[in-house]
């Protein structure tokens, strides 16, 4: 099933007026929101090598990775959804000023001359 933002938006607000979520204060929701964010960081450190599986660090389970992404996803939209922010057009808007602030063709000449 195909969703854009602004329906995903809509779905995820109905989802939590139904179960009275809505009514978290934002403090909460963003609380929350690090702490998934922080679930996501564990993969990116042991990715990384800053942690070593095996040395006082245990694996995490891959396999859930993208239902971490989707509960920070998840989160993120119901804090717009709080500030009755309209993810979509507040993308589209700030591509546009991206677009213009930082020119493609400059970017990718001093990102190809970047070593990784």
């Amino acid at each position: 099933m195909m969703v854009d933002l602004r329906n995903l938006q809509t779905m995820l607000d109905k989802f939590e007026r139904e179960r009275g979520w809505n009514r978290f204060p934002a403090s909460l929701v963003f609380a929350h929101l690090i702490e998934e964010l922080g679930e996501i960081s564990r993969y990116i450190t042991v990715e990384e090598g800053y942690k070593i599986v095996g040395l006082g660090h245990e694996a995490p389970d891959r396999r859930s990775l993208g239902r971490e992404f989707a509960q920070v996803f998840s989160l993120f939209i119901q804090l717009a959804n709080h500030f009755q922010v309209d993810l979509e057009e507040a993308v589209l808007r700030e591509i546009e000023i991206m677009r213009n602030r930082f020119p493609a063709e400059e970017w990718a000449k001093r990102m190809n001359g970047h070593q990784s």
